[in-house]
């Protein structure tokens, strides 16, 4: 769900649940095509039977896990918008934990919290969500990562 927030209000969402996403597959093809755009084609990602003796089966880049973030949050209204957005930026990430693997064909999600906002110009406001990736089964999140969005109203 898309939390719309009036820019005189935007603090009222420090320390809330903006949501989760709904559960998506990981598929090989998908691992693939990340290891062709990032030219990252380590075995653990791409040989199944060199990576099953290490995992189980081959795994999903980290970065691939992380890139997903913007994508799932844009595709399936998940986090929080201001009223009166003209643009709305990646700002970069403030701190990515990496804490399990993917593993190929697992059900992923994000969950999102706003844990600050700063008003850095007028009218431009930083967001910093924390964003954390579950799998499906597994107790251990693949990530948690502290992301940075700027508003421009």
């Amino acid at each position: 769900m898309l939390h719309i927030v009036k820019p005189g209000e935007i603090n009222s969402v420090i320390g809330k649940d903006l949501g989760a996403s709904e559960w998506m597959i990981i598929d090989q093809e998908r691992i693939d095509k990340f290891a062709d755009a990032t030219m990252d084609h380590q075995f653990i990602h791409v040989d199944p039977s060199q990576a099953e003796p290490i995992f189980g089966s081959t795994i999903a880049h980290g970065f691939l896990s992380l890139s997903l973030v913007a994508g799932i949050s844009f595709e399936q209204e998940i986090g929080m918008v201001l009223e009166g957005t003209k643009m709305g930026l990646n700002y970069g990430l403030d701190k990515v934990r990496f804490l399990s693997p993917v593993p190929v064909n697992s059900e992923v999600r994000i969950h999102t919290k706003c844990i600050d906002v700063t008003e850095k110009n007028p009218g431009q406001f930083l967001v910093k969500n924390e964003v954390t990736m579950e799998i499906k089964g597994v107790d251990k999140p693949a990530y948690i990562a502290e992301t940075l969005s700027l508003f421009i109203t």
